[in-house]
Parts: structure tokens; C-alpha cells; sequence
């Protein structure tokens, strides 16, 4: 029986991995990867590891569930150390609990290895807490995402006015949450951030309120990956992401000028 190691590989950059993490990779005979993790850090795995993709990415073509259960338990059956590297953190909606219950329910031993979730690497890159004394005394990750049996609900969260919220995969139904929120009372000034590609050299933070999220367009964006933060606690790092923006129209005008 071989020994499974779900690994937080972190949201984008290759260094952000934990030591543990890396050293596992680095010995595993078999790897399972995610579309977001680095071709840069699965250069990292063992020369002879296999490795298998099976990324999952909204609106695009991936591997079921149940078949990366399936070929899990087969690998766990055939080698010494098989590794599971997820992105970000394997137990922030990272499916690890199908994955964990398939593995043990044929007899394997499990272990989970922590990474840097997307909302905290933001947090880090934009140098805001996502928790403030005095405004914000809890953070709440969410996902308006739902499964293939699952019905849809923009019941997000019941926070406070003042509380984060970090919205994991909602950018293409932020119009109907947004809405929702705002109907429900939230202050349609309340800051916005759109965190694409986190960490990684492309990232980008574009500042927003409430009121005009449900009316972005998704168009002006990349097509990375893209986390929302909402809240009071972010309104310092939302006025100095639009005072960044107004110097770079203004310098790009001037240009033009001369």
C-alpha cells in the first residue's frame, strides 16, 4: 500500500510552497497536478516521478472528480509515495474530502500538507489585513461555485456591515451576488478588490465598490484566475490602487502630449 500526501502547492508562485511540501515532491514516485500549479514547480518533482494532470478550470474542459478518485486509489496501489498537488490550500475548496474518503474507504493512509491560500497571498501582495482592529474582526471565504447537484443561491454569507469577504470563483455570476448583496442591505461603497493571477509575475489588482460590480464587464480583465475581496478593511489599499491608476492616465497623457 503506497503512502498519498495532498500538497498545497499555493496560489501561482513556484516559492510559495511550504518546505515540507517541496520535500515530498521532490520524492514522490507519482504526482497528480492542478492546471494553476507551476510548470516551474513541477520541475521541482522527482526525475522519475510520473506525473498526471488533472486541472480543473471554470468554463473549460477538465477531469471528473470521481475518475481523479479513481486513478488516485490505482496509483496508491502501485507506488511507494503518490503526491496531490492541489492549488492554494487543499482544504479551501480543493475537493479534498472526496479525495481523502475515496483513498481511505480502499484502505490508503492519508496526509494533508497545508499551502497559501489565494485570499491571504493578496492580502500579502497588496500589504492589506484582511482583518482590521475596530473594522473588521472576521473574514469569510466564499464561493457562489456550486456543484452539478447542487441548486445555485446567492445567500453568500450573514457577516457583519464591517466583515471581510474573500469570493473564491465568482466572477462570472458577480452580477446576481452583488445584487443580492446590495438588496440585502450592504453599502454600495463598500471597497472591492479583483485579484488576478495572485502572486505571480502577471498579477493584477483592480479597485472597485460594490455598487458597480454587478455592471463590471469581466471582458477588461485576463484570463487568470481571479479572487474578490470585499470590505472596510480595504479601503486603504483601494485608494492607493486608484491613486497608482490616476498617476499612470496621467503620465501615459502627458506622453501623448510631448
Amino acid at each position: 500500500m503506497g503512502r498519498v500526501v495532498l500538497i498545497g502547492a499555493g496560489p501561482g508562485a513556484e516559492d510559495l510552497i511550504t518546505v515540507r511540501g517541496l520535500k515530498l515532491l521532490m520524492q514522490a514516485d507519482c504526482v497528480f497536478y492542478d492546471a494553476l500549479v507551476s510548470p516551474s514547480l513541477l520541475s521541482e518533482a522527482h526525475p522519475n516521478a510520473k506525473l498526471v494532470a488533472v486541472g480543473k478550470r471554470c468554463g473549460k474542459k477538465s477531469t471528473a472528480q470521481h475518475f481523479i478518485n479513481k486513478q488516485l486509489v490505482e496509483a496508491a496501489e502501485q507506488f511507494k509515495l503518490v503526491v496531490r498537488l492541489k492549488g492554494g490550500d487543499p482544504m479551501v475548496f480543493g475537493r479534498a474530502d472526496e479525495e481523502i474518503t475515496a483513498l481511505k474507504t480502499a484502505g490508503h493512509s492519508v496526509e494533508v500538507v497545508p499551502g497559501v491560500t489565494a485570499a491571504l497571498a493578496a492580502a500579502s501582495s497588496l500589504q492589506a489585513s484582511l482583518t482590521l482592529r475596530g473594522v473588521a474582526r472576521s473574514l469569510t471565504l466564499t464561493t457562489p461555485s456550486v456543484g452539478a447537484d447542487e441548486v445555485p443561491s446567492t445567500e453568500l454569507f450573514t457577516g457583519t456591515e464591517n466583515d471581510t469577504v474573500a469570493v473564491y470563483m465568482g466572477l462570472r455570476q458577480a452580477g446576481p451576488w452583488a445584487a443580492a448583496l446590495l438588496e440585502k442591505g450592504r453599502n454600495p461603497g463598500t471597497p472591492v478588490i479583483l485579484c488576478e493571477s495572485v502572486s505571480l509575475p502577471s498579477e493584477k489588482f483592480t479597485p472597485l465598490n460594490l455598487g458597480k460590480l454587478p455592471s463590471f464587464s469581466a471582458e477588461q480583465l485576463t484570463d487568470g484566475p481571479c479572487l474578490i475581496l470585499i470590505g472596510k478593511a480595504l479601503s486603504k489599499a483601494c485608494a492607493e490602487l486608484q491613486h497608482q491608476a490616476a498617476n499612470q492616465i496621467h503620465l501615459h497623457q502627458s506622453v501623448h502630449a510631448a
